[in-house]
């Protein structure tokens, strides 16, 4: 795990908006565990659910989002709700003067993600998304392992994600919060084929499947490529049995790595590589994803110093870890979070092309034996009632 040595020598004063199962679970912890942060607040519209969430990290408990957003105890906002509302809270964050952590993905959409990228640039926050499982060094090691063709030449990538179904009256079967396996589950290796494969993937075919009474998309499978001809597929879903996988298909072997996406802190991670005349297990140490995100976001904040009144403090160290370092990892955050939004607007629209090729198929065509003539069915079926005396 890269840990950060913070330029300001007070923890970054984190408020979290809602107490979601992955705060509370996940993100919490970390902070908790984290030095650069301290959480000193905790909102809910509920007062006795922000208390009980509160009382675990002895910090304020908050009714009301607007209300953590105007404390100016709060420096920064850690946003876990429904996706349908980062884009507005995110906002109103950014317009506070808070900086953002926000939860996967960012929005659902690219252009409002662009939007909030841009308020976040010109007041000079910073704003970053909450994906951790690239925080892991287990990816690197893969990386790694690719760079110095332990596989030889990438020929494919296969990623899969997949939970059982969630209890009647999760979030994640409305449609109106933005719920669906597509947002919540399907970015993990859509993000992870990107990694792999390079920001210039595009989505070539997609079908998502339905659940029959909230119509939210409940899993689903989709085809990517990059301009020199390598593929991914994905395969995802919460109506399954649980999986988290990904394969790296080459010209000489295959490397497969279980628990891909969220292995907890105290998992050691294995690396199966095969090759034709060999097959080896690399077993990894333990590393905390969780804690390493929030550490990022702690340290980003910390390496832009600010006086009382909000402005930049121009005597900024100038080393490794200063401000250019800081403005590429801003720059990332954007690039990975606006790749990640098309490419669920391309699975998307590839599915509504599908659906629609499904309705309306084109006519299929068969050789008959002589004269060369193409007949479609259709005009087979025709004649064929034609002649029936």
């Amino acid at each position: 795990m890269q840990v950060f040595p913070l330029s300001g020598s007070d923890p970054v004063r984190i408020g979290v908006l809602g107490c979601a199962d992955i705060a509370r679970r996940r993100t919490l912890p970390a902070f908790a565990a984290d030095p650069g942060s301290r959480v000193v607040a905790v909102a809910s519209r509920d007062g006795a659910r922000a208390r009980e969430v509160a009382d675990r990290y002895g910090c304020a408990a908050v009714t009301g989002y607007d209300r953590l957003l105007a404390d100016p105890e709060v420096e920064a906002v850690y946003v876990p709700l429904p996706v349908a509302l980062h884009a507005p809270w995110i906002e109103r964050a950014l317009l506070a003067g808070k900086h953002v952590l926000g939860e996967k993905p960012l929005t659902g959409e690219a252009g409002s993600t662009r939007r909030l990228f841009e308020l976040a640039a010109a007041r000079d926050l910073v704003l970053a998304e909450n994906f951790m499982f690239p925080h892991h060094h287990l990816h690197q090691r893969v990386r790694d392992l690719l760079a110095d063709g332990a596989i030889g030449e990438l020929r494919s990538f296969t990623g899969e994600f997949a939970i059982p179904a969630p209890p009647p009256g999760d979030i994640r079967y409305d449609a109106d919060l933005g719920g669906g396996a597509l947002l919540d589950i399907a970015v993990h290796p859509l993000l992870a084929a990107r990694s792999f494969l390079g920001p210039a993937l595009t989505v070539c075919g997609a079908r998502l499947r339905r659940h029959p009474v909230h119509g939210v998309d409940t899993g689903g499978a989709v085809l990517l490529a990059a301009p020199d001809g390598v593929t991914a597929q994905v395969v995802f879903g919460m109506e399954h049995a649980y999986r988290s996988a990904y394969e790296l298909w080459g010209s000489a072997g295959r490397i497969r790595v279980e628990r891909a996406y969220a292995p907890p802190a105290d998992h050691r991670p294995v690396i199966h590589l095969e090759r034709p005349d060999s097959s080896e297990d690399l077993v990894l140490q333990p590393d905390d994803q969780y804690l390493a995100a929030v550490r990022a976001f702690s340290h980003a904040v910390r390496h832009e110093p600010r006086a009382a009144d909000g402005a930049r403090v121009p005597d900024r160290p100038r080393d490794r870890h200063g401000p250019r370092a800081e403005r590429g990892l801003r720059e990332r955050h954007q690039e990975r979070a606006l790749a990640v939004a098309r490419l669920v607007a391309g699975v998307r629209a590839a599915d509504e092309a599908a659906s629609s090729a499904a309705q309306h198929p084109v006519p299929s065509w068969e050789i008959r034996e002589g004269p060369y003539e193409l007949r479609s069915h259709r005009q087979t079926a025709l004649r064929a009632h034609r002649e029936i005396p």
